[in-house]
């Protein structure tokens, strides 16, 4: 490296401190060293470094030298200034300083000439070679490295110096020649310096070299490359490349590893990080053409609802077109080379017919050459014909693949930034169809697009091709077209209107947002035991799907048979108008099979023109969903204005109006606040008045109208309802960040989490399943205040994550985490709670009613005051005391002498202990014969005989009409005429005719009998679904199961019913062909019978393959939308948190890993589809040259027949084992749904001969004999030994820290979870004899998590419309609701959006409340169940249940201890037993676990 003290840059060209271009290491000057690097020091002993700084000091040339390569280094090199300037000048220096004295010295001393030797010659012939090389290297230079010689011309100097020395030491050589010097020391001198200045570029080229191979070894073994782009041209367009994964595949299933990572430009973060910017732009430009349409209207007036609608509709068609044009300004490019393959495909199709042999055959004198020529011609364009088609299908694919990842980039993305009003419209449902369905019907449009212009254009040359063989006669075959067209147009858009408005956005949409919901709330059916409701509502969606496809499939059969008939029609009417036009038109065999050839190159675009407008027509309604998904609203930036932390400023919120609930016009309104640094903000209200809402604000969720607000530093949220992930307890705290063991475990202690951790199977390293399934509510808040805490974020907003724990771990919390003396102390805090208790601590309490701030300021002024809030304060101060007084010391001794959990234990756990979820497996090897078995089985043989015997029926129908074409054709001309045309017309007509009649019928019944099997595979799935236990929910993701429900069902009503009639009929038809070829030509059997083998071995190694790539993306693509999922539902904590740009490389991911099976798969049928084609052209050639060879047997019509015919055994190879794979493809969904039949199943829901009385439970009384439970096998128990007698009418509490088991004991009284030991009595009735459903409906729980379910609110009470309006609305009176049903614009018929999130959470805890009181069982259970309410409402509802329920058993599981004070008994549980067990008041007089938790809460 170049260095000089004196000068401010270095000979490189490079300033101090820039990276030298031809060296790895920084270029600093001798000043700007550090120690470490060897800084020159006057106090250090003299070093070889000394000498060369003198020489650096005194020369004018500035060395290129670096001493951190060369001697501060374990691996000492030279750099590459060096190497290309003194070690190339060193030998020629010294050649040409001394040469002049040489040449004197030789000139002097002549010892005579020597002759030219072969030794010298070598010497001359390598010398000019080695100067020619230096040439070649000034050239390189001087073209390929220009930008490099502006900096460094040095580099430009050495080649041409050194080539200049070696021809000058050449001359030296010459001279000692003439001269008679022999042996030259001077010469020699100069060959060893030359040689040992080589040898250090030398070793560093071959160090380059074997980097270079290292690397590329490493690379290739951690990255598995695709070879596409290392193979060859030939290797390329024959798809060879592909032949080790088949081989590979056949071998031994596949496995996710083997697969090749995707390339660079077909991952997503290449595809979309352009895309976005495109759309970010086409999106700028459609907001600005709605803004000029706004101000078009005059301010204050209001568009009529018609013109309202039109907008909304040109909004949509709008946005739709700019996503297409993005699209295709992206991936169109590429698209075009593959539509110039299809017409060169299109060329070579058309110039086949032109070379038939039926010229030659009809030519008698015509040499045998001549047949052959034509032969082997016919097999060289049907070859060329396969590869561009190929071709363009695999560009095409390519594309489609592209686009399917574009689009679910940037749905993804925009589901992390869409306001909460857009949000409404969706539910995750329908975004899950967004990336599924509609990003597939975008792929078929890519396939199937150019078959939109490039169609008509087919049809337009064969009607000019026919025109020209039958003259006018073409014209009644372009009438037939003519009339075929509209009818497949007509039948494309009916089914188009079908298949979207009927099934697709209604009823399949309807149906899996259904299921989600049912998915995300399966407890609460199961309790409530509201499964059969809720099955008869998918049923209801699923009848009418079905309904709407018999219509679209019948429509269908109706357009297959016109298709099918379409060759026989158009070949009837030309022919026919034909020979009656003039008695002298013959139709020979020339007119007839070119004519037939032509017909059936007409059939292709006549079938794919309806098919590409019916893709097309769906293609635009998907753009426009995702249009008008991609362009809805999103969250603004200026909502919050974000600043950087600086001392002694403050949060501000200064006179805003946020939107909270566009739906019901809810505002959060006028609020003007001021939060310090650093205090604590609590913030009060009843239910409904907005508390969340003002968080939401801080975040800027809600809609701003007016004002600001000002958020300063980085935030942390914790929201009313804990988001989890369903992944480990660790990752969900960390959340992304590197984990700092201190704090970490510091954060456990402090959010009361450690003894949880002793708990769980594995720890922090237990997996936590979906929705944080596996975990009670207060574990799971904890686990959300936790990932807060962790974040050491400068603002804290929290929505009351005390509300769902015990009240001394909320006092624990409150002590460590929140309160003045916790660990984010100095922190901003935000708290909303309902918890009067903590309110003196606060530095400000902020009251809100009705959105507005009513009263603010310190708890002692606000009691100053005598308003509202302290005549709240002093109603309940008796309920709940100030736990302000109480001391630390009080606190939880459990919690605090907890011993953490030590890094290194938690290694040592095995690694599938803490596992919960089970990844979606792939099965391996071939479909089981029992997949078949099962899906005809539910069709039953009854059907399947008949459709058999009726395609074979047809098939022989269409041998018919050929073979009586065939011998029309060879029939005598007699004076210019032939004989009996009418009767052979007639025949021929009646053929066909039967032929068109057995197709439909052949479609129909496959058709029906697909949705026969589908809607007894459906059932099947629902039932095994909702029959299995909470414990197959917890470990199985909702996505797999949306999966079944989505995905795998749309392929069995489809593409099973689809393949099976592809398949069919072409079996068929090759069998067709086969007889003719071999009527024509017998001894075609040789060839016919090794080709056969040939193709069955492709075809096994083909199928093995892609059906294991098949179920790889199958697994693959559930993970896919379980992330979407999840993240849709976290947004709001994703976005507080700001980690959505981690939360998209991980959607990235998912996305890439799934089309790394996806690509391959595609890529097999190509590489089957080249390779069997080259077998039916194979079967072409055999036909043509055999023909040829017994000209002088064989009719011109039966070879026309076989030749044209064996045209078609391409085509026909290719499909049948196309759609056979797509059979055995689909059917592995058959096997994905059929999956969950064998997985445990829950008890029968109700029990036939049982002899339960209607009125059971009378009494209530409930008795525990020696009760266990656990919660998974291997597991420890939950429940230990149980054994207790609850009397009728009793009033018990249950209390006990998180994870006594408390919840559990509920889930025991319903059977969620089985006994594990011992029995449960209600009513002297074990409740084990009984069926589930006869145990769920007679008792009652209002649950700690409020479930609702999209729908009215009078479904969501009484979704089997038991009962009347007046008793519906008498509940919601007694459950404090019915003012703010009244006040809704539908009342009872209100609709609850997905997850009932347009009420708010104490709301929907109302609403369950009434469902309560609206069952009204002996037997009550309160699951935690007033934890999100406020103390007045709480009140309220205990006075309720107090009052109501007073007959009635009552089980109250309970955190606020003042709720269960006047109760008969109260069981305190520890670690799964009954530790305590009696009233209140004697349990306080006893002083044991019961007195120190009212002492904890302040309640003694």
């Amino acid at each position: 490296m170049c260095h000089a003290r004196s000068f401010k840059t270095t000979s490189c060209g490079d300033s101090p401190g820039q990276r030298c271009q031809h060296s790895q290491t920084p270029c600093p000057s001798l000043g700007q060293r550090g120690d470490k690097q060897g800084k020159l020091d006057n106090n250090k002993p003299f070093s070889p470094k000394y000498l060369f700084l003198t020489i650096d000091r005194l020369s004018w040339l500035c060395y290129c030298y670096d001493w951190n390569r060369t001697w501060y280094t374990a691996n000492p090199d030279l750099t590459q200034c060096f190497q290309n300037t003194v070690l190339v000048w060193v030998p020629c220096i010294y050649l040409w300083l001394l040469a002049p004295f040489y040449c004197l010295h030789l000139y002097c001393h002549d010892r005579g000439h020597i002759q030219m030797s072969c030794l010298c010659s070598a010497k001359m012939v390598l010398g000019f070679l080695l100067a020619s090389f230096g040439f070649v290297e000034f050239f390189y230079i001087l073209l390929e490295r220009s930008q490099d010689i502006q900096h460094h011309m040095v580099f430009l100097l050495s080649p041409i110096i050194r080539s200049l020395t070696v021809i000058l030491a050449m001359c030296i050589i010459q001279l000692e020649r003439i001269r008679g010097c022999r042996s030259s020391i001077f010469l020699f001198l100069f060959w060893v310096l030359a040689v040992v200045c080589a040898l250090v570029p030398l070793r560093a080229k071959i160090q380059l070299a074997m980097d270079e191979v290292c690397l590329s070894l490493v690379f290739n073994l951690l990255q598995n490359p695709c070879p596409v782009k290392d193979a060859s041209f030939l290797s390329k367009i024959l798809f060879w490349w592909f032949t080790g994964l088949v081989v590979k595949g056949y071998r031994t299933p596949l496995e996710a590893g083997d697969l090749w990572t995707l390339r660079e430009e077909d991952t997503s973060q290449k595809i979309i990080s352009d895309l976005e910017q495109d759309w970010t732009a086409e999106c700028a430009k459609l907001q600005k053409q709605e803004k000029a349409l706004a101000s078009g209207v005059a301010l204050g007036s209001r568009l009529p609802e018609q013109a309202q609608l039109l907008r909304k509709l040109q909004k949509e068609q709008s946005s739709g077109f700019f996503l297409l044009r993005t699209l295709a300004r992206k991936f169109g490019p590429y698209f075009l080379t593959g539509t110039l393959c299809i017409i060169f495909h299109d060329a070579f199709m058309f110039a086949i017919p032109q070379v038939l042999l039926l010229d030659f055959m009809r030519d008698e004198d015509a040499p045998l050459w001549k047949g052959y020529f034509y032969a082997t011609l016919m097999f060289l364009l049907s070859c060329l014909q396969s590869l561009f088609n190929h071709q363009y299908m695999y560009t095409c694919f390519t594309v489609g693949m592209r686009v399917k990842t574009a689009v679910m980039g940037l749905v993804y993305r925009k589901s992390l930034v869409i306001n909460s009003s857009a949000r409404r419209t969706c539910t995750v449902g329908e975004i899950v169809n967004l990336v599924s369905a509609d990003t597939q019907k975008l792929m078929d449009f890519v396939v199937y697009f150019n078959a939109v212009w490039l169609a008509p254009i087919e049809i337009a040359l064969c009607l000019f091709f026919l025109w020209q063989h039958l003259g006018p006669s073409a014209l009644a075959g372009i009438a037939t077209v003519i009339l075929i067209f509209p009818l497949n147009g007509f039948i494309a858009k009916k089914r188009s209107k079908l298949q979207v408005k009927e099934i697709q956005m209604k009823f399949m949409d309807g149906r899996i947002r259904l299921m989600n919901e049912i998915l995300n709330g399966i407890k609460i059916l199961k309790f409530y035991a509201w499964e059969k409701a809720f099955l008869e509502q998918v049923l209801g969606y699923r009848e009418k799907e079905l309904k709407a496809l018999k219509k679209s499939q019948i429509l269908y059969s109706i357009s297959i048979a016109s298709f099918n008939s379409s060759s026989f029609l158009i070949a009837f009417a030309m022919f026919g108008v034909y020979v009656m036009l003039d008695d002298k038109n013959v139709l020979d065999a020339q007119k007839v099979f070119v004519s037939m050839a032509l017909i059936n190159i007409l059939k292709t675009p006549l079938s794919q023109l309806p098919f590409a407008i019916s893709t097309t027509l769906q293609a635009v309604v998907s753009l426009k969903r995702l249009g008008k998904y991609l362009c809805s609203e999103e969250l603004k930036m200026e909502n919050v204005s974000k600043a950087p932390l600086s001392s002694g400023k403050r949060n501000q919120q200064q006179n805003k109006r946020f939107e909270a609930y566009r739906k019901i016009h809810f505002f959060v309104d006028r609020i003007s606040v001021s939060v310090p640094r650093g205090s604590l903000v609590a913030v009060v209200g009843p239910v409904g008045s907005g508390k969340s809402s003002l968080l939401s604000a801080m975040l800027g969720e809600t809609e701003k109208r007016s004002g600001q607000v000002t958020v300063k530093g980085s935030v942390a949220y914790v929201p009313q309802q804990a988001w989890i992930q369903n992944a480990t307890v660790q990752d969900n705290i960390i959340f992304g960040r590197e984990k700092l063991k201190t704090w970490y475990h510091r954060v456990l202690e402090a959010c009361a989490l450690l003894p949880d951790l002793d708990i769980l199977p594995a720890g922090d390293a237990t997996e936590i399943g979906e929705k944080g399934l596996n975990l009670s509510g207060g574990q799971k808040q904890r686990v959300s205040l936790a990932r807060a805490v962790y974040r050491k974020a400068d603002v804290y907003l929290l929505d009351d994550p005390l509300s769902a724990v015990d009240a001394h771990v909320g006092q624990h919390i409150f002590d460590k985490v929140i309160g003045p003396k916790g660990v984010l102390r100095d922190k901003t805090r935000i708290l909303v709670t309902h918890g009067m208790s903590f309110l003196p601590q606060a530095d400000l309490i902020l009251v809100l009613v009705d959105g507005e701030i009513t009263e603010s300021g310190s708890y002692q002024e606000l009691l100053s005051r005598h308003g509202a809030f302290a005549d709240f304060i002093h109603t309940f101060a008796s309920t709940e005391r100030k736990e302000s007084a109480i001391q630390g010391d009080t606190t939880n001794t459990n919690l605090q002498n907890m011993e953490p959990v030590s890094e290194t234990d938690q290694e040592q756990v095995p690694e599938d202990l803490g596992k919960l979820t089970e990844a979606d497996k792939a099965r391996t090897g071939r479909v089981r014969l029992d997949m078949y078995k099962k899906y005809f089985k539910t069709i039953g043989l009854a059907i399947i005989i008949p459709i058999v015997f009726l395609y074979a029926f047809q098939q022989g129908a269409s041998l018919a009409y050929n073979y009586w074409l065939s011998k029309w054709a060879d029939d005598p001309v007699v004076n210019g005429t032939q004989i009996d045309t009418d009767l052979k017309l007639t025949v021929f007509g009646a053929l066909g005719f039967v032929q068109g009649v057995a197709i439909f019928g052949t479609t129909v019944a496959i058709s029906i009998c697909g949705i026969i099997a589908s809607r007894h595979l459906h059932m099947d799935l629902l039932n095994n679904v909702l029959h299995s236990p909470m414990s197959f929910f917890e470990s199985t993701p909702s996505g797999n199961l949306l999966n079944r429900f989505a995905k795998e069902i749309d392929a069995i009503d489809c593409m099973v019913p689809e393949g099976l009639k592809m398949m069919l009929s072409y079996v068929f038809k090759l069998m067709e062909v086969c007889i003719i070829v071999l009527m024509a030509t017998p001894f075609a059997a040789v060839i016919i019978l090794p080709l056969s083998f040939l193709y069955a071995f492709v075809q096994s190694f083909y199928v093995a393959t892609s059906c294991q790539l098949r179920r790889l993306e199958a697994v693959s693509r559930s993970p896919i939308y379980t992330h979407f999922n999840e993240t849709v539902q976290g947004a709001s904590v994703i976005r507080a948190f700001g980690e959505q740009s981690r939360f998209i490389l991980q959607a990235n991911d998912r996305v890439d890993f799934n089309q790394t099976s996806y690509f391959p798969r595609f890529v097999a049928t190509r590489w089957l589809a080249v390779n069997l084609e080259f077998v039916g052209n194979g079967v072409v050639l055999a036909a043509a040259i055999l023909s040829v060879m017994g000209k002088s047997t064989l009719s011109p019509g039966i070879v026309g027949l076989a030749v044209s015919h064996s045209l078609q055994v391409t085509g026909i190879l290719s499909w049948i084992v196309r759609s056979w794979t797509d059979v055995e493809n689909n059917i592995v969904s058959v096997e994905r749904v059929n999956e969950y039949a064998d997985t445990p199943k829950e008890a029968s829901w109700s029990i036939e001969s049982s002899s339960l009385p209607q009125a059971w439970p009378q009494n209530g009384t409930i008795e525990f004999q020696d009760y266990g439970l656990q919660y998974r096998k291997g597991l420890e128990l939950a429940l230990k030994g149980i054994t207790l007698h609850i009397h009728e009418r009793e009033k018990v509490g249950i209390v006990g820290r998180t994870g006594a088991g408390k919840s559990s004991l509920a889930l025991g009284i319903f059977r969620i979870l089985e006994a594990a030991k011992g029995k449960i009595f209600i009513d002297g009735v074990d409740i084990a004899d009984i069926g589930l459903h006869d145990l769920r409906s007679r008792i009652t729980i209002i649950p700690q998590d409020p479930v609702l379910f999209s729908g009215s609110l009078r479904m969501n009470l009484d979704p089997f419309d038991t009962y009347t309006d007046e008793e519906v609305w008498s509940s919601l009176e007694l459950a404090h609701l019915k003012n703010f049903v009244s006040n809704l614009p539908d009342k009872l018929n209100h609709e609850c959006t997905e997850g009932g999130e347009n009420l708010s959470l104490g709301q929907r805890q109302l609403v369950c409340l009434a469902r309560a009181l609206l069952r009204k069982t002996k037997i009550l259970v309160l699951d935690e169940a007033t934890a999100a309410v406020d103390l007045e409402t709480d009140t309220l509802i205990q006075s309720t249940i107090r009052t109501q329920f007073e007959d009635c058993t009552v089980l109250t599981i309970a955190h606020r201890l003042n709720t269960i004070m006047d109760y008969t008994r109260v069981i305190v549980m520890d670690r799964g037993h009954v530790s305590e067990m009696d009233s209140p008041a004697n349990l306080i007089s006893q002083r044991g676990q019961f007195y120190r938790m009212c002492r904890e809460a302040g309640l003694v």
